[in-house]
């Protein structure tokens, strides 16, 4: 019975349940809403920095269509950031850019840096994992259930491509 309770102080740290620091993060949409990562960690999740002026913006339909048809499955999250250069100047302006342009409904975080000491924490951690940053606007960082791994895919990989669909197809089913 004594050992019975030892293991059960030693427990509280396999919760079920319990939210992996990676997923532990303060984020914010761009209607200024808090967004809890925790709720998606057994979920793929395509990390994407975005830029509403750049070449790839097309790729929002593309994101946005993936989002629509798995997003009981999948979580497609948006990272504005003018790291490039080719962001609007306001949250708002990103806003509504992307829901007139490309009727964007999946979530898009507040405008943040991506790269170097200023990347948000999301962008550090994923730094940390894969040692790549965004070379440019679109990267798209793939993380699989409870980080198994992530993957990282540039810019010229469209969200449509056998690249990208062949890493989450097995979680969709």
């Amino acid at each position: 019975m004594k050992n019975f309770f030892l293991l059960l102080l030693l427990i509280p740290a396999i919760t079920l349940g319990a939210c992996m620091d990676f997923y532990k993060q303060n984020l914010v949409t761009l209607q200024g809403k808090k967004f809890d990562l925790c709720e998606y960690q057994d979920k793929p999740i395509i990390f994407v920095n975005t830029a509403s002026k750049c070449g790839f913006t097309s790729q929002f339909e593309g994101l946005e269509k993936l989002y629509r048809e798995n997003k009981d499955k999948l979580l497609v999250i948006g990272f504005p950031s003018n790291d490039f250069n080719q962001e609007l100047s306001t949250d708002k302006e990103i806003q509504d850019f992307c829901k007139l342009t490309y009727a964007v409904e999946f979530p898009m975080m507040s405008k943040s840096s991506v790269i170097g000491k200023n990347a948000n924490p999301v962008y550090q951690n994923l730094y940390k994992i894969t040692g790549e940053a965004p070379m440019w606007n679109f990267y798209k960082f793939i993380v699989l259930p409870e980080v198994k791994s992530v993957h990282v895919l540039s810019s010229t990989v469209s969200p449509e491509s056998n690249k990208l669909l062949d890493l989450i197809k097995p979680y969709l089913n």
